[in-house]
C-alpha cells in the first residue's frame, strides 16, 4: 500500500514531458514505462484516485485531482492496467476581482453581478 510520503516523493522526483498536443491547456506528463516498475506506477495513480479532489475539467469531463507543492496531478480515469500516464499542471491561482479591474479597467466587476 502507498502511503502519502512515498507517493509526494515519487511524484515530485520523476521527470515530466510537455505535452506539445495541448498547448492552450499547458500540462506535462510521466509515463509508466519511465517509473521501473508497473506495480509502484499503479498503487501511485491509485493513491491519486483514493487522497484526490473530483474537479470539472471542460466539455463535461470531470478528473480526480491530487494537489501537491504547487502542482496538480490525475489521470484519464482508465482502469489501473490501461493507464499509461500521469499529468502534472502548474496550479494558477484565480485573480481577485479587485485585481482583475486594475489590471482590465475597462471591465467593472460590479456590472457581472448585476442581476
Amino acid at each position: 500500500m502507498m502511503n502519502k510520503e512515498k507517493a509526494d516523493r515519487l511524484l515530485k522526483g520523476k521527470d515530466y514531458k510537455f505535452a506539445k498536443s495541448m498547448p492552450k491547456d499547458p500540462h506535462a506528463y510521466t509515463m509508466f514505462y519511465d517509473w521501473g516498475s508497473r506495480k509502484t506506477f499503479e498503487a501511485v495513480v491509485q493513491f491519486i484516485r483514493d487522497n484526490g479532489k473530483r474537479e470539472h475539467w471542460n466539455y463535461g469531463k470531470y478528473y480526480i485531482y491530487y494537489y501537491l507543492d504547487g502542482y496538480k496531478y490525475w489521470t484519464m480515469g482508465y482502469d489501473l492496467p490501461t493507464t499509461k500516464l500521469i499529468n502534472r499542471a502548474k496550479v494558477v491561482e484565480p485573480i481577485p476581482d479587485e485585481e482583475f479591474t486594475m489590471l482590465n479597467p475597462k471591465y467593472n466587476v460590479d456590472e457581472f453581478s448585476k442581476d
